[in-house]
């Protein structure tokens, strides 16, 4: 894997995603290889290694960020009854540029 999958294959077009909400600033599209039935990975387009490396220049660019995963939140809690919002930090994050899941479901095998 990348140091940084979603600079280096998404947000440049390497790799196609199946959109589900994209604004000037931020994406949310459907995970590569999900591990949840509905797995929606939000990204902004901007490169932020992760949520501890946010600069107080960037408070516009997660309230858009946070308003994308509250929609998106929203329209799967809806459609499944229940989600989950997740953010990984250091060893747990594999891909270095800030990203929240957007889950329901059971954990695929």
């Amino acid at each position: 894997m990348t140091e940084d999958f979603y600079c280096d294959e998404v947000l440049c077009g390497k790799t196609q995603v199946e959109k589900v909400l994209e604004t000037e600033n931020v994406l949310a599209y459907h995970h590569t290889k999900p591990f949840y039935p509905v797995h929606i990975v939000a990204i902004p387009k901007k490169h932020i290694s992760s949520l501890i490396t946010l600069e107080g220049s960037d408070d516009e660019l997660v309230l858009e960020l946070l308003g994308v995963i509250r929609k998106v939140a929203a329209m799967v809690t809806e459609e499944k009854g229940a989600c989950r919002v997740i953010t990984n930090i250091g060893d747990y994050q594999d891909s270095k540029h800030l990203h929240w899941h957007i889950v329901s479901g059971k954990p695929l095998s």
